[in-house]
């Protein structure tokens, strides 16, 4: 019985309960939607694109690469954030330390920002 409470204490068993509960509710959505949705597809919905409009060209042509490096670009920065959230909360706690490895970090981002834009990297000309 022991072993039982132990269990239910635990916290990564809490964890389990919240990922079983989303993926059971997330299964009940998606029956109740199908149950209940409009089946009846119209000529206009099951054409090439929504918006109607034909396919212009072949989708096998070759991809600017550009679009991909602005999508790493926003990959980096969007990491960046993600690590000042926790830092600004946790900045009393880290101390002086913290604080100067976060500007270390800022600074070389920046260093790489400006050297993207150097080499002229974002003109889209």
């Amino acid at each position: 019985m022991l072993y039982l409470h132990n269990i239910f204490n635990n916290h990564y068993f809490v964890i389990l309960v919240c990922i079983c509960f989303s993926i059971f509710l997330g299964f009940i959505i998606f029956i109740l939607s199908y149950c209940f949705a409009n089946q009846v597809p119209d000529s206009e919905k099951i054409s090439a694109y929504e918006c109607g409009f034909e396919p212009f060209e072949d989708a096998r042509n070759k991809f600017d690469v550009r679009f991909y490096i602005v999508a790493i670009l926003f990959i980096i920065f969007d990491i960046e954030v993600v690590y000042l959230f926790p830092w600004s909360i946790c900045l009393p706690q880290i101390g002086f330390y913290g604080f100067w490895a976060m500007i270390v970090f800022l600074i070389i981002l920046t260093l790489g920002f400006l050297y993207e834009v150097i080499k002229k990297a974002l003109d889209w000309q």
